[in-house]
């Protein structure tokens, strides 16, 4: 296997990784047109986010172990394909139930790119190299929630919502032209094993009763939760709390996604230089101080304006992005064997608390900020609570500080 660089690796990784908040944020601006033509309220949309992220769980448990089975690159290609063919029925939709079914496919297939490409990078690099590439994806894969509305928003300046979806067809049929020609295949056929049902529910049931493995998945879940409430609840927040237009989303997504940016890369310079325990620490720290500041404004000021409601959020994500990184290869390197199954059940785990968040949790209270800040608090501090417990049961840093597994899945 000829190694690809570094810097066509991370390019190519981070645009697959921009499949998933392209699906959701790019519409954004769009909810407004659509319930109206589908005569559908503000909750009847949020299906169109909730079917998704629903779809894309649980597929999520597919992805990583079919990866294991067959190789990535296969799974990568395939997810795209089907993708792009979601996409096209999404923009020919003419009621609303349609939209939701392709909605429901796009979430089965956008997952392969994210998933199979965090297993991808622990198969090439390890150690400090992992955590340095992994932050490099997460920086690319950040500008996506930034640009994707404000992408929307120009497309709605010149044509109708089924122009939104054209554009993700477009995405994925570049991104899967860029794989063939530019991503090599990480994990070689003496590696795989032989797929089975049997064998899939083990070694899902063994990883994910590791408890371990519950307590990162469960921080780093929680600790996302608290930014993707606001995420989720972004057209309400941007149109009615901060009295914004449909082409103005910018004014949330780009200071939070500079944030996040800006986490990655501290993350990434920090790796090798600062202990994984250290790192976490602060970066739960930054987001406890986020949670605190976001309180504190909401229920001193009446009426929320830009940039000042929206600083909190950004420093949120600064601190989820220096935590993530790290949380995430300690699961891929609890499980060196079975790094694809491994990741599937990080998603998985982790997409169906999100699909919660959007479809039931930020309904019921985005039209309030005071509860949007309180629950969002409220989920950092859960988030904090798994990583304490995780260190106070192991007494030692949150990643293996050597390249043996922590523990194993039976051979399937």
């Amino acid at each position: 296997m000829k190694r690809p660089s570094l810097g066509r690796l991370s390019l190519i990784l981070g645009g697959l990784a921009m499949i998933g908040p392209f699906s959701i944020d790019t519409m954004f601006p769009a909810f407004r047109q659509m319930g109206a033509q589908f005569g559908a309220d503000t909750l009847a949309m949020q299906q169109t986010v909730s079917v998704y992220l629903v779809a894309y769980a649980v597929m999520s448990l597919v992805h990583g172990p079919l990866s294991d089975a067959i190789g990535r690159r296969r799974v990568i290609l395939g997810g795209l394909a089907v993708f792009a063919l979601a996409s096209v029925g999404c923009a020919l939709a003419d009621d609303l139930p349609t939209l939701l079914a392709f909605r429901a496919l796009q979430g089965v297939s956008a997952g392969a790119g994210l998933i199979v490409g965090r297993a991808a990078i622990r198969d090439l690099l390890h150690g400090d190299a992992a955590q340095r590439m992994m932050s490099q994806v997460s920086m690319i894969f950040s500008i996506a929630p930034a640009v994707a509305p404000i992408i929307g928003g120009w497309i709605l300046g010149w044509d109708r919502w089924p122009a939104i979806f054209w554009f993700l067809v477009l995405f994925a049929v570049l991104l899967w032209l860029a794989t063939w020609f530019g991503l090599p295949e990480t994990h070689p056929p003496e590696a795989r094993f032989r797929p089975s049902a049997r064998g899939l529910l083990r070694s899902h049931r063994y990883i994910a009763l590791n408890p371990r493995f519950q307590r990162f998945a469960a921080a780093g879940g929680f600790n996302f939760a608290a930014l993707f409430l606001y995420i989720a609840s972004a057209p309400v927040f941007v149109m009615e709390h901060l009295r914004l237009e449909q082409d103005q989303f910018g004014w949330f997504f780009v200071p939070t996604i500079a944030g996040m940016m800006l986490g990655a890369f501290v993350s990434g310079r920090t790796a090798g230089r600062v202990s994984a325990t250290r790192s976490v620490a602060i970066g739960f720290a930054i987001c406890g101080i986020a949670a605190v500041a976001n309180l504190a404004y909401t229920f001193a000021v009446g009426q929320a304006t830009a940039p000042w409601a929206v600083l909190p959020m950004a420093i949120n994500a600064l601190g989820i992005a220096i935590v993530f990184p790290i949380l995430t290869l300690a699961i891929l390197d609890m499980y060196p064997r079975q790094r694809g199954a491994a990741s599937s059940l990080q998603s998985f785990t982790s997409l169906i608390l999100q699909s919660a968040v959007a479809g039931a949790i930020s309904p019921l209270i985005s039209h309030d900020r005071r509860w949007l800040a309180l629950a969002s608090a409220a989920f950092t501090f859960l988030g904090f609570l798994f990583w304490y417990w995780e260190i106070r049961s192991c007494r030692g840093a949150p990643v293996p500080e050597t390249e043996k597994p922590v523990a194993e899945t039976p051979a399937l």
